[in-house]
């Protein structure tokens, strides 16, 4: 009767894969979300003790049409889901801009609307996976960088609204972390990529159980996690 709920998106792989691992293996219920029927069954193949829906974090409709298929309750909606496309600005093409704005800004936006009457009866709390990039911006990351940026800033201001309702909101801002985006920004660098160069992340996982562990007396708005 009082197992925790929690809805996770990017799955998939990295740092939101051993997270749905780490809440299931405790006992926890876990829902993902996949942005294809694909990467649904390989979800469901690999943990099967989740829910699994399918919504391209792209496509805002789409999205919104998870709302039916929700729980009522919600314990936890931890957003991890992202894309990343370095470029200069002279470079970049409209539809880079489009889709990082739209996966990583957008979707978070509008599945948190979605999914706060759920939030707000189980007094929940809201996880924003963020970046290193959402603090301070390098030349080849703008796109990127701009996204993380209004990430912060939605959940700024989500945090200032939801206090009445006991919802809490934490954003996590990892360094560079040891998983396939990663490499692949490394490819894109021309760089070549040594995984134990950077952060674990299971040690982004313990930060994100940690926030979402905490006790009702107290809330953590914002987490940075640095390289060593």
């Amino acid at each position: 009767m009082n197992q925790p709920t929690h809805l996770v998106t990017g799955a998939g792989s990295g740092i939101a894969a051993l997270l749905a691992e780490r809440l299931l293996d405790r006992g926890d219920r876990v829902v993902l979300v996949a942005r294809s029927a694909e990467r649904a069954t390989d979800l469901s193949r690999r943990m099967p003790a989740t829910t699994v829906l399918v919504a391209d974090l792209a496509d805002a409709v789409a999205v919104e049409g998870l709302a039916d298929a929700l729980p009522d309750r919600l314990d936890s909606v931890v957003h991890a889901a992202g894309v990343v496309e370095l470029g200069a600005v002279a470079e970049l093409s409209a539809a880079h801009w489009q889709e990082q704005l739209a996966v990583n800004l957008v979707a978070p936006a509008v599945l948190t609307r979605v999914v706060l009457p759920a939030l707000r009866a189980a007094r929940g709390t809201v996880v924003f996976v963020n970046s290193g990039a959402g603090l301070s911006a390098h030349a080849t990351w703008s796109a990127y960088a701009a996204s993380k940026h209004g990430l912060r800033a939605l959940a700024d201001s989500l945090r200032a609204e939801e206090l009445e309702h006991g919802v809490r909101v934490t954003s996590v801002f990892p360094g560079r972390t040891a998983t396939p985006m990663q490499a692949k920004v490394h490819e894109q660098e021309g760089k070549e990529y040594d995984a134990a160069d950077w952060i674990r992340p299971a040690t982004v996982v313990d930060t994100i159980l940690h926030v979402l562990d905490l006790p009702a007396d107290a809330t953590i708005p914002e987490v940075v996690i640095s390289p060593s």
